[in-house]
């Protein structure tokens, strides 16, 4: 009999765990890119990040029989995947501290926020605030990926989290050792620099 798609979080751990391999390519290809993005936060290098994301995954199987849906199986995932890749920072030795990186390269300067992290002048309405909305046109999907690369390593890992994946602030914060404000100020330099690069791209700007 096949199989219809799963109705929740336990329902896909219960699938995956009973061998079901489309129910784990389905998570697989949800979460890897993010995933990714995450890792090398913590590790600069593209390769070893993959490794970390690849161990992630086996560490991800061995721990779902645990998992018993009191946060979501992403949350689940995402913090397997955060305390490895601090685990692998600290063995390399690569492991920087979030509180001597700054920002340079940033889009928006800071001066735009006040000090809880709201912006001092609000800018002018996104229609594009959330994924949904993006992929009903291509060619914002495009420019919102080329933007996204373009961003300082932590404000895309929060973009990414948050408005991609949709984990909340508190378990954003805990994968990312950050605090609420600084989440916060990371979110919002991120929406306002992908806001003003696809404005600029719908205006025919370089």
């Amino acid at each position: 009999m096949v199989k219809g798609p799963p109705h929740n979080d336990l329902d896909v751990a219960r699938r995956i765990l009973d061998g079901d391999e489309s129910a784990f390519s389905a998570l697989v290809a949800r979460h890897h890119r993010a995933m990714i993005g995450v890792a090398r936060v913590f590790i600069k290098d593209f390769a070893s990040a993959e490794e970390v994301v690849q161990d992630t995954w086996i560490a991800f199987l061995d721990a779902l029989p645990r998992f018993e849906g009191r946060a979501s199986l992403r949350t689940f995932l995402f913090r397997i995947l955060s305390n490895r890749a601090k685990t692998r920072a600290i063995r390399d030795s690569k492991q920087v501290p979030f509180s001597s990186v700054d920002d340079t390269g940033d889009f928006v300067e800071a001066a735009r926020f006040d000090a809880t992290g709201h912006w001092i002048r609000q800018p002018r309405p996104w229609e594009w605030d959330t994924p949904e909305a993006l992929t009903s046109n291509r060619q914002l999907v495009a420019w919102f990926e080329e933007a996204l690369k373009l961003l300082p390593e932590r404000q895309r890992a929060v973009v990414l989290l948050h408005d991609v994946e949709e984990l909340d602030s508190p378990a954003i914060c805990e994968m990312l050792e950050l605090t609420e404000g600084n989440q916060r100020v990371l979110l919002h330099r991120a929406r306002a620099a992908i806001r003003t690069f696809v404005d600029d791209k719908t205006r025919g700007r370089p």
